[in-house]
C-alpha cells in the first residue's frame, strides 16, 4: 500500500507540473483503423529505427577520409594494396570486428526495405486516394521523403569508396556538371576541385549520418503530427463516415499488434544480414577513377535515373554559347518533372474533382480508374527505366545486342505506358460492371435447374430483398462467393491440422468498434 501510495503520489506531482494526464489519456484512446494496409507506413518507421541504430555502431568504426593508406587487415587478396582510409575501415569493420559485417549487411537491408516501405505506401495512397483535401501536404511531405531517403541511401553507398560505389559517384558528377551555367561552380564546390578530389568522403559522412537523418526526423514528426491532427483514411464500410474513426484504440490492440510488426520486421532484416550477401565491397576492389566495368548497378531505387541515362540519345543542344549535355535531361530534368506532376497532382485533382471539404472515406482503386492507370503507367514507365539499368547484364547473359537492348528499352518507355493505362482503366471498368452485376442479380451458387422448357439455367442468391434490387454500392467489397455471404461453415481452427472439427453455420455478433469522434471545431465535415 505504501509504494502505491507514493507511486501515486509520484503521478499527482508529475501532472501537477506537467499537465500530462490530459494528453496522455488522449494519446492511449487514440484510435487506429484495423485494415493491413495501415501497416505500410509503420514498416518505414521501423526500418529508419533500424538504421539509426546500426548507423550509430558503424558510426564507431568507420574513418570518413580519403587519405592513401596501405591495407594490411585480415581479407589477404587486398593485403598491401593502396586505398582510401575510408575503404579500409570498411574492409576492417567487415573482417576484423566481431559482427561488423552483420550490422553492415543489416544496415544495408533496412536502407532498401525503407525506401521500398516509402514506395508502396505512397502507392498505397496515391490508388485510394488518400491524398485528397485536406492531406494534400501530408502527400507533399511523403515526396520530400522518398528524396531525402534516395540521397541518405546514395550517400551512404559511396561512403566506403569502393569500385562499384565509386563509379556511381562519377556518374552524379557528371550529371551535376551537366546542369547549365552553375553545373561548374556545383561541382567544384562539391568535391573542392576536380572529381574525384579529396574531400568528398568527408561531406558526404556529414550529410549521411546529420544532416539528411536530421531533415527525414524532422519530416516524420510533422507527418505523423499531421496524421494526429487530421485523423485517418478509412474504409466506406458500415458504420464509417467521413466525420468519425473506427478501428482499435492505441492500448492494448494497436499497440500490441505495431510492437508484434516492429519485432517482425527486426528479425527479418537480422534474418537478411545474416544469411544473404549483399554488397560484397572486397570483390570491388579500391576504386580507381580510371577503371569502370560492366555490371555496375547500384541499389534498386537509384536504378531508374541509371536507365535513363543508358536510354538518352547523344543528342547536345547549343545556344548562346552554352552546351546542353545529353546527361541534363535523364538526370535533372525527368526527376525535377517526375516530382513536380506528382506534388500537382492532388491539387489538380481537387480542382477538377469537388467533392466534400474533409474527404475521410478512401476510394477503391476501381473506382477511379482514371487515377489507377495513371498510377500504372507510372509504374511502367518505372519499371522500364529500372530493367534497362541492367541491360548489359541481360545482354551478356542471354546473348543479345546491347544495342537492341538499348532501342527496346526506348520503344518500350514510349509504348509500354500508355499501354498500361488503357488497359488498367479497362480492367478497373469490368470490375465496376461486374460488382454491379452481382449486386442486381445476387451471387453465382453453382447449382444448376432445368426448367420446364427445357433449358439450363444457374440459381443466383440475391443479396437483397428481391423487391429491392439492385443494391445501391457503397464503395466496399461486393460479394463474389457463397462463402462470404455465410452459406458455409467457418473453416476449422488449427494450424498443420484441425483442432476441432468444422461446426454448423453459425452467425457471431459484430465486435464492438472504437469510434473516435470527430473534431467539435472542425466545420467541413457537413459542408
Amino acid at each position: 500500500m505504501r509504494r502505491r501510495r507514493r507511486a501515486d503520489a509520484a503521478a499527482q506531482g508529475l501532472d501537477e507540473r506537467f499537465q500530462l494526464a490530459t494528453p496522455l489519456r488522449s494519446a492511449l484512446h487514440k484510435v487506429f483503423p484495423d485494415h493491413w494496409s495501415f501497416m505500410l507506413g509503420e514498416l518505414a518507421l521501423y526500418s529508419f529505427v533500424m538504421l539509426v541504430l546500426t548507423g550509430t555502431v558503424l558510426a564507431l568504426f568507420f574513418d570518413p577520409s580519403m587519405r592513401q593508406v596501405y591495407y594490411d587487415g585480415a581479407y589477404l587478396p587486398l593485403r598491401g594494396m593502396p586505398m582510401s582510409a575510408a575503404y579500409d575501415s570498411t574492409l576492417r569493420i567487415s573482417f576484423d570486428i566481431r559482427g561488423g559485417l552483420l550490422m553492415r549487411q543489416i544496415h544495408h537491408w533496412a536502407a532498401d526495405l525503407f525506401v521500398a516501405a516509402i514506395v508502396v505506401h505512397m502507392g498505397r495512397i496515391f490508388l485510394t486516394g488518400a491524398f485528397r483535401r485536406p492531406r494534400e501536404v501530408n502527400w507533399t511531405i511523403g515526396l520530400l521523403m522518398f528524396w531525402l531517403a534516395f540521397i541518405e541511401g546514395f550517400a551512404g553507398y559511396s561512403l566506403p569508396d569502393d569500385g562499384l560505389s565509386g563509379t556511381g559517384l562519377r556518374i552524379a558528377a557528371s550529371i551535376v556538371l551537366s546542369i547549365p551555367i552553375a553545373g561548374t561552380w556545383l561541382s567544384n564546390a562539391l568535391f573542392g576541385g576536380e572529381f574525384p578530389g579529396e574531400l568528398i568522403i568527408g561531406r558526404l559522412y556529414i550529410a549521411h549520418v546529420l544532416l539528411v537523418p536530421g531533415a527525414l526526423l524532422l519530416l516524420i514528426s510533422v507527418h505523423l503530427g499531421l496524421v494526429v491532427k487530421q485523423k485517418h483514411t478509412q474504409w466506406p464500410r458500415p458504420g464509417h463516415t467521413n466525420g468519425n474513426v473506427v478501428g482499435e484504440r492505441m492500448v492494448p490492440g494497436f499497440a500490441a499488434r505495431s510492437t508484434g510488426l516492429a519485432v517482425l520486421l527486426f528479425a527479418v532484416l537480422a534474418a537478411l544480414g545474416g544469411l544473404v550477401q549483399i554488397n560484397p565491397i572486397w570483390l570491388f576492389g579500391p576504386y580507381q577513377a580510371a577503371v569502370v566495368s560492366s555490371a555496375s548497378q547500384p541499389d534498386w531505387y537509384v536504378m531508374f535515373l541509371d536507365g535513363a541515362l543508358r536510354l538518352m540519345p547523344p543528342w547536345e543542344l547549343r545556344a548562346f554559347g552554352y552546351t546542353l549535355s545529353p546527361v541534363f535531361w535523364p538526370g535533372v530534368v525527368l526527376p525535377g518533372l517526375m516530382t513536380m506532376l506528382a506534388m500537382a497532382y492532388p491539387f489538380a485533382s481537387g480542382r477538377r474533382h469537388r467533392g466534400p471539404g474533409y474527404n475521410n472515406l478512401l476510394q477503391r482503386p476501381r473506382d477511379a480508374p482514371a487515377r489507377t492507370a495513371t498510377g500504372a503507367m507510372a509504374m511502367t514507365f518505372f519499371l522500364v527505366m529500372t530493367a534497362s539499368a541492367a541491360n548489359d547484364l541481360i545482354a551478356d547473359k542471354f546473348s543479345i545486342s546491347l544495342n537492341a537492348m538499348i532501342w527496346g528499352g526506348r520503344i518500350g518507355a514510349v509504348v509500354l505506358p500508355p499501354l498500361a493505362f488503357y488497359l488498367t482503366r479497362r480492367l478497373c471498368l469490368g470490375f465496376q460492371q461486374q460488382d454491379r452485376q452481382r449486386l442486381a442479380h445476387g451471387v453465382e451458387t453453382g447449382l444448376i435447374i432445368r426448367t420446364p422448357d427445357g433449358e439450363y439455367r444457374e440459381i443466383e442468391q440475391p443479396l437483397g430483398p428481391v423487391d429491392r434490387l439492385p443494391l445501391p454500392y457503397t464503395g466496399w467489397v461486393v460479394p463474389k462467393r457463397m462463402k462470404r455471404l455465410g452459406a458455409l461453415p467457418p473453416t476449422p481452427r488449427g494450424f498443420w491440422r484441425a483442432i476441432e472439427p468444422p461446426g454448423p453455420v453459425a452467425i457471431e455478433p459484430p465486435k464492438q468498434a472504437a469510434i473516435e469522434p470527430p473534431e467539435q471545431k472542425r466545420e467541413s465535415v457537413d459542408d
